[in-house]
C-alpha cells in the first residue's frame, strides 16, 4: 500500500498515510457522533458529540500507528530492515523489507503487535474508569471506554492464526520451528489466511442479505483483502523457493551505463535515453560516487519547457530511496528490497564501486527458468 503524504520519522521509521484514510476516519468519527454516542448519552449539543466523534477517531488511529510502530522497531532490533509504515483503510501495515532469521525473531516482531494493543486497551480502560470514578464528562469517559473495547477486538482479530494478520505470523514461526521449513511454515499460514477469508467474505454477504447492508458490505471487504494478501504471500513463498540457490551476482547486468547528476534532464534524454537500450540509469555525482537512480517514467513527469534547467538529480531517487545489494546476495532479497520508486530495480555495488543492476525483468527470467526446469524434472521423473 503506497503513502500519499509523509508525516515524518517516528523512532527513525518514516511514517505516512493513504488518501483512504479519510474514508475509515469518517466512517468512525461520524459513527460515532451521529449513532453510538446519542444513543447512550443522549440529549447533548451536536458540537459535543461531533468533537467527541473526532477524538475518538484520532486516538484510534495513533493506536494503529503504536501498534504498527513496535512491529516496526522490533524487527529493526532483530535486524530487519524496515522501509516505513503506512496508515489506510484496513488500519495500518508496517513495511519489511526483509524477513527474520530465525522462527523466535519472527515470533518477536508479530506478537508484539497485539501485545501493544492490549496494553493499549488496558489503559484506555483504566482511563475510562478513572474518569467515571472523578465524575468527568459523560462523553469523555464514553470516548476512553470505546478505545479500550476496540484496542482488545483489535489484539483479539489480530491473533487469529491466519496470514496476514499477526496470528498467521506467530503461527508461520511456530510451524517454522517445529518443521525446520520456513517456506512450508509459510505456505500453511498462507493457506489459513485464505481460508479466513472467504469465510468472512461468506458471513458478510449473509449479513447484506439479511439486511445488514454497511456492515455486511465491510465484512466482504476485509475478507476480500483477507484472502488476496494470503493468497500474495503464498505467490511470494513460492517464488522465493524457486529463486533458492541464486545469486545477485547471477542475473544482474553488470557495469550499467551511468548519469551525470547535475546534468539536464534534456541532455540526459538527449545523451542517454536515446543512445541506450536501458530505461534506467544510476546517478553518480562529479566524484563518481553513487547517489541515486533514474527512471523514464521520472523525466517523463518534467514539461518539456523545464526540461532545460532541470537537473536529473532533482527527479531521481535518492540513495536511500534504493535497495542497494551485494553479488553474492540472494536473489530472493531483491524481491523484498525493490521499491516503488527505483520501479523494482535493485543496484549492485562491491564495496562502494558500482558494478551492475537487477531489473524485475531479470527476476522473472529466472523464475520462468527455475520454473521450466521443475517442470522438465518432473517430466523424467
Amino acid at each position: 500500500m503506497t503513502e500519499s503524504v509523509r508525516l515524518g520519522r517516528i523512532f527513525g521509521v518514516d511514517v505516512g498515510i493513504n488518501w483512504s484514510v479519510l474514508v475509515i476516519f469518517a466512517l468512525i468519527s461520524v459513527g460515532l457522533a451521529a449513532g453510538r454516542f446519542p444513543e447512550i448519552h443522549p440529549d447533548r449539543e451536536p458540537a459535543a458529540y461531533l468533537a467527541a466523534g473526532l477524538g475518538a477517531g484520532i486516538l484510534f488511529f495513533a493506536s494503529l500507528l503504536a501498534h504498527e510502530l513496535s512491529h516496526a522497531v522490533v524487527a529493526r532490533r532483530n535486524d530487519v530492515p524496515v522501509d516505513g509504515i503506512t496508515l489506510w483503510i484496513f488500519g495500518g501495515v508496517a513495511r519489511l523489507a526483509g524477513e527474520p532469521s530465525t522462527p523466535g525473531a519472527d515470533l518477536r516482531v508479530a506478537g508484539v503487535g497485539p501485545l501493544v494493543s492490549v496494553v493499549l486497551g488496558a489503559l484506555f480502560g483504566t482511563m475510562a474508569v478513572a474518569l467515571d470514578v472523578t465524575g468527568a464528562p459523560e462523553l469523555l469517559t464514553a470516548v476512553f471506554a470505546w478505545l479500550a473495547v476496540i484496542n482488545i477486538v483489535l489484539a483479539v482479530f489480530n491473533l487469529v492464526p491466519a496470514a496476514p494478520l499477526d496470528g498467521g505470523r506467530i503461527l508461520r514461526a511456530a510451524l517454522w520451528r517445529a518443521t525446520g521449513d520456513r517456506n512450508r511454515a509459510a505456505v500453511s499460514a498462507a493457506r489459513a489466511g485464505r481460508g479466513l477469508g472467504w469465510v468472512l467474505v461468506a458471513l458478510g454477504l449473509f449479513a447484506f442479505v439479511a439486511g445488514d447492508g454497511l456492515g455486511g458490505l465491510w465484512f466482504v471487504l476485509i475478507g476480500w483483502f483477507i484472502t488476496n494478501s494470503a493468497a500474495a504471500e503464498q505467490a511470494h513463498v513460492e517464488v522465493t523457493k524457486s529463486l533458492r540457490g541464486v545469486m545477485v551476482g547471477d542475473v544482474m547486468t553488470p557495469d550499467p551505463s551511468v548519469v551525470s547528476a547535475d546534468i539536464s534532464v534534456r541532455d540526459f534524454i538527449q545523451g542517454h535515453v536515446f543512445a541506450h537500450r536501458h530505461s534506467t540509469f544510476p546517478v553518480v555525482d562529479a566524484h563518481g560516487r553513487l547517489v541515486g537512480l533514474v527512471t523514464l517514467g521520472q523525466v517523463k513527469r518534467v514539461p518539456e519547457d523545464q526540461r532545460g534547467h532541470v537537473t536529473v538529480s532533482s527527479v531521481a531517487c535518492a540513495l536511500d530511496d534504493v535497495p542497494v545489494l551485494t553479488p553474492t546476495a540472494p536473489l530472493s532479497e531483491a524481491v523484498t528490497a525493490a521499491t516503488s520508486c527505483s520501479e523494482g530495480r535493485v543496484l549492485v555495488v562491491d564495496g562502494e564501486r558500482l558494478v551492475g543492476i537487477v531489473s524485475p525483468s531479470d527476476i522473472l527470467h529466472r523464475i520462468e527458468i527455475a520454473e521450466f526446469d521443475r517442470a522438465r524434472s518432473l517430466s523424467h521423473a
